[in-house]
């Protein structure tokens, strides 16, 4: 009996989903928490041993996040060829491992070839996974909106795990002479991933699929959710600067390494915090109102840091950010699932995977390029804060659609 049909575990899934999106979380840990932001606590670092300019190092999120856009495109394929939960698992695995890779190079050219290619794997996972927390969500409706949060804000634990290790294993690193005490970090977050991976592939393999998903309908039109993508396009485009940079402004800024641990673990706490907070909403609105909001109250934590240096006011930043960030990627799961038939989910999820990814290429370049100059990182986040206002502004116009 194959894995997909052995009944046993199809009724554990039905019986525990909130288990079962804790364990699905875990690939948005790898995909985002690990593999992309743990990347904000290394830039520094990294930026201050290999000589990189602002550019440069914003270039490297540029780099993930256009694997990542290549890698979205080429998911609804993997999904059709070698089903969603293949490709979930594969990804998880492959990211891991290329997450371990950045430890044995200090090539510029070899670690944004790296970011690029960890990208295209990140986004196999988080769309497969996507889709299965979907399904998931389709045979408990009641809670819906609760465990598409749990999924999103699964990349919380990633960040929290990553704050509280990387600082004390480049510690260590520097204490026993290592030439680039920022590799250890690479190696770390390369292990927690590959741990993460083979924990989340045992009920991954069990969601049971609907009958219609071997094929898709093909009545999704992009054009049908035109405002919703935009509102996302533009959060995709504000949010990722946010990510990539705080930490290289708050000690830029004098902040004391424990202080900047505790400030980016509460960030992840508070990203996995967030499931709870939004449900209810995610569950109500059916157009974009919870991407308007959200990206509303993005738009104030940015600007926090950007104007003042008080470490009460950063630290609130951080904290409604990271209740925020992901809620708004799962905010636009449950605008598919609202509006969209079951056998367009796939496309849908996709879309707004795609136009995620397109927004988070020119983000951290644009900041970057701006932080290069006489504004320095403050006016980089301005520019971010102002392009999630923009969102919010576009996505508030979206209406439900008549199924």
């Amino acid at each position: 009996m194959s894995a997909t049909t052995d009944p046993a575990p199809r009724d554990c899934i039905l019986r525990h989903p909130i288990l079962t999106a804790l364990a699905l979380s875990l690939g948005t840990a790898i995909a985002l928490g690990v593999a992309r932001f743990s990347y904000a606590l290394l830039l520094a670092p990294m930026r201050a041993d290999l000589g990189w300019p602002y550019l440069v190092a914003g270039g490297m999120n540029t780099g993930n996040a256009l694997g990542y856009l290549l890698g979205a495109l080429i998911t609804p394929w993997l999904m059709r060829r070698y089903m969603a939960p293949r490709v979930l698992i594969g990804g998880a695995l492959a990211t891991a491992l290329l997450t371990f890779v950045p430890g044995f190079v200090t090539d510029t050219a070899a670690q944004l070839a790296l970011r690029v290619a960890t990208g295209i794997t990140s986004a196999f996972l988080f769309v497969a996974g996507g889709l299965l927390v979907s399904r998931l969500a389709a045979l408990h409706p009641q809670r819906a909106g609760l465990l598409l949060g749990l999924y999103y804000g699964g990349t919380g634990i990633g960040i929290a795990v990553a704050s509280l290790t990387v600082p004390a294993v480049m510690q260590a690193a520097a204490e026993h002479g290592a030439a680039h005490p920022w590799q250890w970090a690479w190696l770390l977050l390369g292990a927690l991933a590959l741990a993460a991976s083979i924990f989340m592939s045992l009920p991954a393999r069990h969601i049971p699929a609907p009958a219609a998903q071997a094929s898709a309908s093909g009545s999704f039109k992009p054009r049908s959710l035109i405002f919703g993508l935009a509102g996302y396009l533009f959060f995709g485009l504000g949010y990722i600067g946010y990510m990539t940079f705080v930490i290289a402004l708050l000690k830029e800024q004098g902040m004391a390494p424990q202080r900047i641990t505790l400030f980016f673990t509460l960030l992840g706490v508070a990203t996995f915090a967030s499931s709870r907070i939004w449900a209810r909403m995610l569950d109500r609105f059916r157009g974009g109102q919870s991407l308007a909001i959200l990206n509303t109250l993005l738009c104030v934590a940015t600007l926090i840091p950007a104007l003042t240096s008080q470490a009460a006011a950063v630290f609130a930043s951080g904290i409604l950010f990271g209740a925020c960030f992901l809620s708004a990627v799962a905010s636009t799961t449950a605008m598919v699932r609202h509006n969209l038939p079951q056998a367009d989910w796939p496309a849908g999820i996709s879309a707004f995977t795609i136009i995620f990814a397109a927004g988070q290429i020119v983000g951290p370049t644009i900041v970057g390029w701006i932080a290069d100059g006489a504004g320095g990182l403050q006016r980089g986040l301005v520019f971010s804060a102002l392009t999630l206002l923009a969102g919010a502004l576009v996505a508030w116009r979206q209406r439900p659609l008549e199924k």
